[in-house]
């Protein structure tokens, strides 16, 4: 498979792991389940299960997508005609929700990069990097770099890494019609949508295991201690009573709420609302929540940043788990336009030694309706 061949992995013992037999069956009986949750009509992330409507109207941002469509052109044009067809899925295809961070290569869709060549990877590459903020685009690459050193680690080459990710074209890139990407993979997980010039880029999970490469070919290389780092400090700024409302648990959730196959879970607001916070505060907030609003690129950043702090009165903060200075923890920005979710993770590829700091996921939803873009592709419809 391309340079696979003959990457230079320093492979290590590989560390106890489940038996064959039973993670066949964990596997068997997560597949039942999310393909249950495909048969459920597509609703999105709720707090009552209800879609509050009218949020997302189909408008003239000022900020163009054009470079994103030349780069999306410029990687079909490295594809031959057997790789389009692989790569290339309807605008409402259902399989824009078959993402998932799952280690194990099931269950994908579209062109592995580990079977592209060098330019054809490139060529991918310069799509991520023109449509994200330059600080996603780093955490992207150095997710997939870092599922690099989890396959020395491990031992498993065809388990994990650098290029087990999917590239997938939904649509036909066009300046005026409806259309997107995705990229699929383990920890590495991004919808991007496009309208006119309206970007949505969502669903959005970026991690690691482990956040940091002690050694290896990626030695030093680290993930999300910004997320991690800025989350903690915002709690760190609240009063004791402000913290214990904005507390909304002590047991971490495993996968967080919202991960690959839960598109129309229902999330309650919980924990501490901006209305409860002071103006600094608010602001540092607004700070926290840029970290996850940059991950668009340029402009697109602006656009969203103003969605979300339209709707700031009706924001809330939650925590989960311990507050000091090493325990792991969750933390929770969400509002009728944007859910996000920071947390750590026990080991699940490495050996599990409970809930610590060395497995990170950051995750971005819209919520009503509007992940994949499918509240503006619905207005496009109904117009059109």
């Amino acid at each position: 498979m391309s340079d696979l061949d003959t990457l230079q992995r320093p492979m290590r013992p590989a560390p106890p792991r489940i038996d064959e037999t039973g993670l066949i069956q964990v596997l068997k009986d997560l597949f039942d389940s999310w393909r249950e949750a495909l048969k459920e009509k597509f609703k999105g992330l709720t707090a009552t299960g209800e879609v509050v409507p009218g949020l997302f109207p189909l408008r003239k941002t000022g900020v163009p997508t054009q470079p994103v469509l030349d780069a999306a052109n410029a990687l079909l044009a490295t594809l031959d005609v057997q790789q389009r067809e692989a790569v290339t899925f309807p605008i409402d295809s259902e399989v824009w929700r078959h993402w998932s961070n799952i280690h194990r290569n099931l269950m994908r869709h579209g062109l592995c990069l580990a079977e592209l060549d060098k330019p054809q990877r490139e060529a991918v590459y310069a799509l991520l990097r023109v449509t994200l903020g330059k600080h996603a685009y780093d955490t992207a690459r150095k997710a997939m770099k870092l599922n690099e050193t989890l396959a020395e680690m491990t031992g498993l080459p065809l388990e994990f890494g650098e290029f087990f990710y999917w590239i997938s074209i939904f649509g036909t890139p066009s300046p005026d019609e409806p259309w997107g990407w995705q990229l699929d993979g383990h920890h590495c997980n991004i919808n991007c949508f496009i309208v006119g010039d309206q970007m949505v880029l969502s669903p959005m999970l970026l991690g690691s295991e482990p956040v940091t490469a002690e050694d290896g070919i990626y030695k030093g290389l680290t993930v999300l201690r910004e997320e991690e780092a800025e989350g903690w400090a915002f709690m760190e700024g609240l009063s004791a009573a402000q913290r214990a409302r904005a507390t909304i648990g002590m047991d971490l959730p495993f996968d967080g709420y919202a991960s690959g196959f839960k598109d129309n879970i229902v999330v309650p607001y919980d924990g501490l609302s901006v209305r409860d916070m002071t103006g600094p505060q608010q602001r540092m907030l607004v700070e926290l929540i840029k970290r996850y609003t940059d991950r668009l690129g340029g402009g697109h950043a602006l656009v969203r940043l103003d969605e979300v702090k339209a709707h700031l009165n009706d924001t809330v903060f939650g925590w989960i788990g311990a507050f000091d200075p090493v325990s792991a923890f969750y933390y929770r920005i969400y509002s009728p336009v944007i859910f996000i979710e920071f947390y750590h993770q026990p080991g699940v590829a490495l050996p599990d030694t409970g809930y610590n700091r060395h497995h990170a996921h950051a995750l971005v939803r819209t919520p009503n309706g509007n992940d994949y873009g499918r509240a503006l592709l619905d207005r496009h419809r109904r117009i059109g």
